[in-house]
């Protein structure tokens, strides 16, 4: 396995890293936490989970495994995303006893959609909780997960209270994101990246993102973990795995594999974006909007629709799970045709948009 530094906490954390949100039938605790043992066995040393995650199991499940693996050979991360400080806490406790430690690795003021949202988690007192909390040595570090984009990322790290952050960062979204990993490399804080893979979808969707696999690449999964963890500012990519092939295939990926050089991630990205096609790359040219519409976020969650199949729950799902927004959001397009006229991809935005709102009138009874 190979290992990178955690920004400047002295933490090595291996590349490809255990997302403990995909387990298959999480209510069969033992058979799941034989699972994580085996990927620690196989190098793997960092381990991600949450609350809520896998009807709520997947903390007992990380806290199973615990048990058996010796202290000191791996971090556990999970998070919160109370704003109230006292609920916070409440919740750091519960973790702690779920989990199995004394002290939670990286835990992560959880879900910030955007800098608004950040305010209010300090407003409530959940930030000042979690200094808290670090300061009587129940938290080692404290970062950072959510899913805005890359300015937005930007300025939520400047917080000194930050040492890392965890963000979706993939083939499908990397201009999105782009920026917001970058800052935090300039930083040196830690990036765990999220959905490596798409949320699934380029798996699933083998044929269509062939593009990005070179002559070197044994599958297109392989492909998408090596480009995510060649940008040198990324530290580890988490995997949802849910059996020991699929540990056995990540680890494969990313054994013996030296990071791209710069002249071959930039040929790669040059790849995707002209391999998308009609799909959203999440650029940013057709921002500002005059009516403050979310093109990049909206037309994100169209994507689930072209990827995904016609199903309208795909859109609203990623609207709301990923960006904190309804459709109703699309329906301030004025149509004018700005954006448009900005898109690197000539792509018909305002039809998008307009697609994305009517979803909002079928959701009505």
């Amino acid at each position: 396995m190979w290992y990178r530094p955690y920004g400047r906490t002295g933490k090595e954390i291996s590349v490809v890293s255990f997302g403990g949100m995909q387990f298959h039938k999480p209510e069969d605790i033992d058979a799941n936490a034989e699972l994580v043992v085996y990927a620690h066995e196989r190098g793997i040393n960092y381990f991600d989970t949450a609350p809520y995650y896998c009807d709520d199991k997947s903390e007992d499940i990380i806290g199973a495994a615990v048990k058996q693996m010796e202290p000191g050979t791996f971090h556990v991360s999970t998070k919160c995303s109370e704003a109230d400080g006292g609920k916070l806490r409440a919740s750091l406790d519960k973790s702690l006893k779920r989990l199995n430690v004394e002290r939670i690795g990286f835990f992560h003021i959880w879900g910030l959609l955007s800098v608004d949202a950040w305010r209010k988690r300090v407003k409530g007192g959940a930030v000042a909780a979690a200094l808290r909390a670090k300061d009587e040595g129940l938290i080692e570090h404290l970062a950072f997960s959510g899913h805005m984009s890359g300015p937005e990322t930007r300025q939520v790290l400047t917080e000194d209270c930050f040492e890392g952050v965890t963000l979706g960062y993939s083939a499908i979204n990397f201009p999105y994101r782009a920026e917001g990993v970058a800052a935090a490399g300039e930083m040196n804080k830690g990036v765990v990246t999220m959905n490596p893979l798409g949320g699934g979808l380029i798996p699933k969707h083998a044929d269509r993102f062939g593009f990005i696999r070179g002559p070197d690449d044994p599958s297109v999964v392989a492909a998408a973990l090596r480009f995510n963890v060649s940008n040198p500012h990324v530290t580890a990519a988490l995997v949802g795995f849910t059996t020991k092939q699929h540990v056995d295939e990540a680890v494969a990926a990313v054994e013996d594999f030296a990071p791209y050089a710069p002249e071959r991630i930039e040929e790669i990205r040059n790849h995707i974006l002209a391999g998308f096609a009609n799909l959203c790359t999440g650029c940013r040219y057709c921002l500002p909007c005059e009516e403050d519409v979310p093109i990049p976020k909206l037309m994100d969650a169209y994507n689930m629709r072209i990827l995904a199949g016609e199903e309208p729950s795909h859109v609203v799902d990623r609207l709301k799970w990923h960006w904190g927004l309804k459709p109703e959001a699309a329906a301030a397009c004025t149509e004018c045709g700005a954006c448009e006229d900005k898109c690197t991809q000539h792509l018909p935005i305002r039809r998008r948009l307009k697609e994305v709102a009517s979803l909002a009138e079928k959701k009505k009874p």
